[in-house]
Order: structure tokens, then sequence, then C-alpha cells
């Protein structure tokens, strides 16, 4: 049976997150991180897309991104996912699935959403205890918003965010923020979801 499309609409924000299949670590070693973010460039070269945040975790990632056509997303994750699960296959001489199926992906409603969706995201590996800091997890977008690397990735967003940001991304988020983008992650509901149609 051929897969449902998704209704993806351009220009709007999303949060983007797959995991590796039955939750297995995908990224083992430093070597796998860098592969990766290197494809995340090359699939935005190839199916060009707003990349607003991004985090790779050891078994899962997650990105906030903004198609400017509809069908981009499935494309630029599909070129990505696929051709990372060849390298990985190539590399550690093995088969079968990566990924937990197909990539979830939720709406952003607005700018302050946006705004507790990218402190989210790059504050990841801070609330897995894996660094005491988001600056010291190389594998986010956080050290090129601050201006510990280069900029190569992450494009223009659409609000201001405070002069000390990394504070506020080590900063834990309220109980509220943390289950409002939680319950959105669990429910497949649009991040802000006040009773209007879901877009997924």
């Amino acid at each position: 049976m051929p897969r449902t499309a998704r209704n993806l609409i351009g220009g709007h924000f999303y949060h983007v997150l797959n995991r590796g299949n039955s939750k297995q670590e995908v990224f083992h070693k430093k070597q796998d991180f860098i592969a990766f973010i290197n494809l995340i460039k090359k699939a935005k070269e190839k199916h060009p897309i707003s990349i607003l945040a991004y985090c790779l975790m050891p078994n899962h990632f997650h990105f906030v991104v903004s198609p400017n056509e509809g069908n981009r997303l499935s494309k630029w994750m599909h070129w990505l996912t696929s051709t990372h699960a060849r390298h990985y296959h190539y590399y550690y001489n093995t088969s079968g699935h990566i990924w937990q199926g197909r990539f979830k992906s939720f709406v952003i409603q607005n700018d302050y959403h946006i705004f507790s969706v990218l402190r989210y995201v790059e504050g990841n590996p801070v609330r897995a205890k894996l660094v005491s800091s988001a600056k010291n997890w190389p594998w986010s977008s956080h050290r090129e918003r601050i201006g510990l690397e280069k900029k190569e990735i992450l494009d223009r967003i659409p609000i201001e965010l405070p002069k000390d940001w990394a504070k506020y991304v080590d900063d834990p988020l309220t109980g509220k923020e943390l289950s409002e983008i939680q319950e959105s992650i669990q429910r497949q509901t649009p991040y802000g979801y006040w009773g209007q149609s879901p877009i997924v």
C-alpha cells in the first residue's frame, strides 16, 4: 500500500525528529556525527531548505526547519536519511532499518513557540546530562549560533533572540513549556495547538 502523503505547507516552521530503530544508538563515535553533519550540508544543496536549529543525539535527532515548498521537507529528509543509511550499512557492514520509520514533523504555531522549540532542541544534551552546558556539545546548532563555530548550516531566524542566548539554553525550560513540547511530540499535533486542524 502506498504511503499517505504528508500535509506539509511551504513557509511554515516545523519541529522534525526521528529516532534510531527500536531506540538503538545510531551515532556511536565522533566520525558518525561528523559524517551526518556533512550529509545535512549536502542535503541542503540538493533540496534547499531553511534550517533554524538542529541537534544530534546518540540515538535520535531534532531539526527546526522551514521549507519554501510543501514537498521540499519530505524530499530533503528522504535524501538525508536514505543516504545516511547506505553509508552506515557500508561502514558497519549491517543491514535493515536504521531509523524508526518515517520522520515526525510538527508545525510550530508562532514566534513564542519557535523560541521555546529552539531552546528545547539546543538544550537537549544538557537535559540528557551529556554535558553541563550546550556550548560543550559539538553536534548541534548551538555553537554556530553563539559564534563559537563558523556559520555553515543555519539560516536567519524570524525572531530576535536574547543576547545571553547561551544562558537561556542552559537554563531549564519551565514545566509548562517542557510538557507542551513533549505533548506535541507524543500526540503528533502542532506545538501551540489550540483546536486548529493539525498539520503533520
